[in-house]
């Protein structure tokens, strides 16, 4: 059973997040509120999120101020945060956006179906790491358990498995890519794929190097 990728929603008006929701829901993931910056970084403190849609006016802590405190903490800095506002000072406002670490900054009223679309980008995007993650952790069980010269003789059938299902993840991530490429997606979407594809080819090679023949123990890709 496939575990569903969470999705921070931080307004402190909750008909915004009720709006929010109704859009988001279609995705079929899991939802979370945050009615403030602070109720938000709590939340970020105890589970992994695969994009946040902030608010940038909010009382107290802003928006602004919020996504800082969020790109300072090494377990969410790399959490994409699409800005949502409901006013628009101009360039200026929106490039303290990007400065703040967003990948978007979105003015309501928005195009529900086009907010839908780029979130569904970046959640695709963190179940694919998530897949990842899991091939990793596999692997790294199959070299504790293989033989001293790196190769997991005994288990050619978890070797058969491993093989198989990093491949229908290698083949999801280049449909993705393909796609982002055709939509002329955001910069940090593509760069984010692209970096999924780096470590997808370090998690095959380390795979295929425990096929027997070939030498030496595999050294598996970083996972940061």
């Amino acid at each position: 059973m496939v575990q569903k990728a969470k999705i921070l929603l931080v307004d402190d008006r909750p008909e915004n997040l009720l709006a929010l929701e109704a859009i988001l829901s279609a995705l079929d993931q899991t939802l979370v509120r945050a009615s403030s910056g602070e109720e938000a970084l709590k939340a970020l403190l105890t589970d992994d999120f695969a994009v946040i849609l902030l608010d940038v006016q909010m009382p107290g802590m802003d928006g602004f101020e919020t996504a800082a405190h969020i790109k300072r903490r090494e377990r969410t800095r790399d959490i994409p945060i699409i800005f949502l506002t409901a006013i628009n000072h101009g360039p200026h406002h929106t490039f303290r956006g990007y400065a703040a670490g967003a990948v978007d900054y979105i003015s309501k009223p928005f195009d529900p179906w086009v907010l839908r679309a780029k979130v569904s980008v970046f959640v695709e995007l963190y179940m694919k790491n998530c897949q990842l993650r899991e091939q990793a952790a596999l692997l790294r069980l199959q070299l504790e358990g293989g033989s001293p010269g790196g190769h997991a003789k005994e288990s050619p059938g978890l070797l058969a498995e491993l093989s198989a299902r990093l491949a229908a993840v290698e083949e999801q991530a280049e449909a993705l890519s393909k796609q982002l490429d055709d939509d002329s997606a955001d910069a940090a979407a593509v760069a984010t794929a692209a970096h999924l594809e780096r470590k997808l080819t370090g998690l095959r090679r380390a795979l295929d190097a425990l096929e027997p023949g070939t030498g030496g123990a595999p050294t598996l890709p970083s996972q940061n």
